[in-house]
Formats: structure tokens, C-alpha cells, sequence
């Protein structure tokens, strides 16, 4: 396959990355954090969560921080709606593109979204077709596909019948999600190689977590099997709230390090990112997780002494 020339990364942190924030985060701070990203050069962000504030808190205004962007030309903004009725509220808000989320484990679908894999998939089906009537693309996630916090392994031909249905229905890509960071580059390859048989590469997307330190190597490994679509968040923030001692995605700050070293180009600026990732953690409190963005702080004296 060969590495990718360019890869497109999709900025989490404001969606995945803050959703499980217990202190609430002011509008404000997740308004400048999508501004400054885009200024760093990041042409895909997920702003918000369209779910149930009962549920998901942080996501609260979520309508707020929709209309409240700063639209920059070129930019995608989108928001995740796992129903109908977040669909109506995300599009009101005048989203261009959607996210829907299914789980590759039984168990973990019914306690994330409290519905079997193939009522969750049932369910989608009327926002996937809602999404494209009113020209509205949908992106589908699929979580736990390298391994599961009740279940362990996760068989690969799982991940790619919850994938595929998802393609078939109309999600435009399919991010494979390592939602407690516990695979490795061998089993990354080998889950691409079974739903890479199905869906073409091209409309793949590798979502990786770092709990085990392995994202990264996972990432060089799926980026030899011409992957070309990576999400990460921002000083690798994050963590599922469903999944005990799963720390945070992958950091953006690392990811382009990695593309810049392999002469893959991003669009991203490495230093006005690494400062955008100085500026949320000691916004919100929380420990800067990308080593790159420590190293090149450190370097620039951002990190207040």
C-alpha cells in the first residue's frame, strides 16, 4: 500500500476530548478552543455533542457552542447525534456534518448507549437518511474494535459487519475506534486487513487511544496500510466514561510530530498548536498528556515555572 502523501486529522478535543470533564468548562473556553485549532491549520473539528445533558453534562450547551462558532472558510465543524431528536437540534444549529456511533461489543453497547449492536443500528437508520435528505453528511464510529473492557478481544470480523452495515447505510467514512488503547500494531493490521475487504480504504479512519502507549505505533502501523484519515485530540484529552482507567486519545501534538518526521503533510502548525495545548489544560485544569507538546512548551518556556 505505501504511506499516504496527506492525511486528513480529525481534531476531537473539544467533543471527546471534553465530554467527560467533571468540573464544568465555560462555553467561552470550548468557543476558543475550536478557534484557536482552526487557526492552527486543522480543517475537521468536532465541536459538540448533540446527546441528552442528563447524560453527558459537559455537552450541555451544546447549541451555544454550534452557532457560537467563528466559522473559518474551508473548515468543517461537526457534532455527534446519536438520535433523531439530536439530529433535528444539531441541523437547527445548521451543522454540515454528523457523527453516529456503534459498538463492535455487545456488552459495551448495552451499558454506552443502553440498546443491543443491532437495535443501535436500527436506530441510526432514520438519522443517517434524515442527515442526508437535508445534505448533511454522516460520519459513523465504531468503538472497541481492538479489544473491549468487558468483553477482552473483539473478533475483527465483528468490527467489520458493524462497519459495514454502517457504510451500506450511508456513512460517508468509518472510524475504527480503540476505545481502551489496548491494541497493538500487529492486531491494528490485522482488523484492517478484515474490514478493508469490505469498505475501501479510503473511506477508513483510525481513532486510537493511548492508554497502553501503543497509539502511536498503531497509528505508523495502519498509516504502511495507506490509511489516510486520523483522529486525535488536542494534548491527548479525553478518556470513556464507560471504560475504566481509559486515559485519552491519541494527541494531536504527537500525531503531526509523527506525519512531519515521515514528510506526510497535515496542514497543522506543530508550534501554534503545542500552544493551543498549553493553553486548555491550564484552562481547565488538567495534565498536558502529548509529549511533544511538554518538549516543545519546555523548549518555547510556555509551561509556567
Amino acid at each position: 500500500m505505501g504511506m499516504p502523501n496527506q492525511v486528513s486529522v480529525v481534531e476531537v478535543g473539544p467533543r471527546d476530548g471534553l465530554q467527560n470533564e467533571a468540573e464544568p468548562i465555560a462555553t467561552a473556553a470550548k468557543l476558543e478552543l475550536i478557534d484557536r485549532l482552526g487557526a492552527a491549520g486543522l480543517k475537521r473539528i468536532e465541536a459538540a455533542s448533540f446527546v441528552s445533558p442528563k447524560w453527558v453534562p459537559q455537552m450541555a450547551d451544546h447549541r451555544e457552542v454550534m452557532t457560537g462558532i467563528r466559522r473559518r472558510p474551508g473548515v468543517v465543524y461537526s457534532a455527534l447525534t446519536p438520535n433523531l431528536k439530536g439530529l433535528e437540534a444539531a441541523l437547527a444549529c445548521g451543522v454540515e456534518e454528523v457523527a453516529v456511533f456503534a459498538a463492535a461489543s455487545e456488552a459495551f453497547s448495552q451499558k454506552n448507549i443502553n440498546c443491543s449492536i443491532a437495535e443501535s443500528l436500527d436506530r441510526f437508520a432514520p438519522v443517517i437518511e434524515r442527515a442526508r435528505e437535508s445534505n448533511v453528511r454522516v460520519r459513523g464510529y465504531v468503538s472497541c474494535v481492538l479489544g473491549c473492557p468487558y468483553e477482552g478481544e473483539i473478533e475483527p470480523a465483528r468490527v467489520t459487519e458493524v462497519s459495514r452495515a454502517l457504510y451500506e447505510m450511508g456513512c460517508y467514512e468509518i472510524s475504527l475506534g480503540d476505545t481502551i488503547g489496548v491494541g497493538t500494531p500487529l492486531k491494528a493490521k490485522r482488523l484492517l486487513d478484515a474490514v478493508g475487504r469490505d469498505i475501501p480504504r479510503d473511506k477508513l479512519a483510525a481513532h486510537f487511544h493511548d492508554t497502553y502507549g501503543q497509539a502511536l505505533a498503531n497509528l505508523y502501523a495502519v498509516l504502511e496500510e495507506g490509511i489516510s484519515v486520523i483522529d486525535s485530540a488536542i494534548a491527548g484529552l479525553g478518556g470513556c466514561p464507560y471504560a475504566k482507567g481509559a486515559t485519552g486519545n491519541v494527541a494531536t501534538e504527537d500525531v503531526i510530530y509523527l506525519l512531519n518526521g515521515l514528510g506526510i503533510d497535515s496542514g497543522v502548525d506543530l508550534d501554534n498548536l503545542a500552544e493551543t495545548g498549553v493553553w486548555i489544560t491550564q484552562t481547565i485544569g488538567k495534565p498536558n498528556r502529548s509529549k511533544v507538546g511538554v518538549a516543545l512548551a519546555a523548549k518555547i518556556k510556555l509551561i509556567k515555572e
